[in-house]
């Protein structure tokens, strides 16, 4: 059977909280090398979104360009990639009738979708017809057809692909969509407006294998075979219980099989809980202390810098909850101004944070006079 690794979504050069992700996902692209080699697997397909942005920096340019010239100079095995919907099609596309002859194929004009990748296995051919990222107004005027929905627009490029497929030789159709009711995440960048991007997974049924891009979750809509292979690394923290990784196919003309192959991340995006104390005790003793962190406080009362103090262990704690600070001991902490806390409570809280102790009744007492006599003074002046 002929084999090849579905995998999409890397967004080379993406920042997350201002901090580069490049050295995470050259890390795991090495991964990708080594899982090609290990199961001479016979074309690796990237279903979008290569880039994170339209204008990528140089930097993602480069790495891209290197990791590709590293890999087809050493495996020899032909790379098809479509543009999504961060990447600019025509930039993207630029020198590709020159390199595909060194086996880069770069689908980015949905007037070729009916022309098929043709890879060459054991078992013999495989076709693989690539639909770009694209919308009804792009595909109304390259077709001169009267496609108003998105749905409308990529069933009419299914539809040319399919008339195009080869009886006996097994066909993968790869598209950069939102297939209607498959998991969304925080990360991905919308498509339209109200759900008008969805489109429909009947039309799709009919190849082989569809690799699909754009949602970052590893799942399948509709059809077993239909499979959105989850993007590169978590880009959120809403996708820190995900597993990422690329998905292995084998495919002939009587059956198609896959199975997921995990990435392991350089560093993990991970969620932690618990008082501050808890989580910096824990942080001094956590073998994986590099990771990304998303911090839930279940502290009540007011800490000073919290992010400072957690990023003495956790070095790249990137974002912080308070899970239970409407609540403080004697005050409520709600926007209600009715319900404000006192000047008193906010001082306590500060002391008790920086000194380690509570204020004593003379040390509260004077801390009273000091308050009125503030009081005082505002009133007067105005």
């Amino acid at each position: 059977m002929a084999k090849f690794l579905h995998t999409s979504d890397w967004h080379i050069g993406r920042l997350f909280q201002n901090v580069s992700l490049l050295e995470d996902q050259l890390h795991v692209l090495r991964q990708i090398k080594h899982y090609a080699l290990e199961h001479k697997v016979d074309a690796l397909v990237i279903a979008g979104d290569i880039f994170d942005r339209a204008v990528p920096p140089a930097e993602a340019v480069d790495a891209l360009n290197a990791f590709l010239a590293d890999f087809m100079a050493e495996l020899c095995i032909p790379v098809i990639m479509i543009s999504g919907n961060h990447d600019s099609a025509k930039r993207l596309r630029f020198g590709a009738p020159f390199m595909s002859g060194s086996g880069l194929y770069i689908l980015g004009d949905i007037r070729n979708v009916s022309t098929p990748i043709e890879v060459q296995s054991q078992t013999g051919p495989v076709h693989f017809f690539g639909i770009p990222y694209h919308d009804p107004v792009e595909v109304r005027e390259a077709f001169d057809v009267d496609t108003r929905t998105y749905d409308e627009a990529h069933t009419h490029l299914v539809q040319l692909a399919e008339q195009a497929r080869v009886a006996g030789v097994p066909s993968v159709l790869i598209s950069h969509c939102f297939i209607d009711g498959a998991e969304e995440s925080d990360s991905e960048r919308r498509l339209s407006i109200g759900g008008a991007d969805r489109v429909s997974y009947q039309p799709l049924v009919c190849f082989d294998y569809v690799a699909l891009g754009h949602l970052h979750a590893p799942q399948y809509k509709g059809a077993e075979h239909i499979r959105y292979s989850g993007s590169l690394l978590k880009y959120s923290f809403s996708e820190y219980r995900q597993r990422k990784g690329v998905t292995l196919v084998e495919i002939s003309a009587e059956k198609t099989s896959w199975q997921h192959l995990p990435l392991i991340p350089k560093r993990d995006m991970r969620v932690i809980e618990g008082s501050l104390d808890e989580l910096i005790e824990q942080g001094q003793q956590d073998p994986r202390a590099d990771d990304y962190i998303l911090a839930r406080l279940t502290d009540k009362q007011d800490l000073l810098e919290p992010m400072a103090q957690l990023r003495q262990v956790y070095a790249n704690t990137l974002e912080l909850e308070r899970t239970r600070f409407s609540v403080s001991q004697g005050s409520q902490l709600v926007a209600d101004v009715s319900n404000k806390r006192s000047e008193d409570q906010v001082f306590k809280d500060f002391f008790g944070q920086v000194m380690g102790d509570d204020l004593t009744d003379a040390q509260n007492e004077l801390l009273l006079e000091i308050i009125d006599e503030a009081r005082s003074t505002m009133e007067g002046e105005a």
